[in-house]
């Protein structure tokens, strides 16, 4: 079972990971790159997982 710590580590390896994934898109998107479209939706996937980290990291 993966304890609060390592969750809470993931958490943050995907935050930053989400924040590369945004950075990308943006600059695909002023670029006017047909890519950029794909890559807001791994941007939102990622948030959502994200998401659900924090989730389980909270204390119950």
């Amino acid at each position: 079972m993966a304890t609060s710590a390592e969750i809470g580590s993931l958490a943050t390896t995907l935050d930053e990971l989400t924040r590369r994934v945004s950075a990308l898109a943006e600059a695909a998107e002023a670029a006017e790159d047909e890519s950029a479209t794909e890559l807001f939706g791994v941007e939102r996937s990622l948030a959502g997982a994200l998401r659900r980290l924090r989730r389980l990291a909270e204390p119950q």
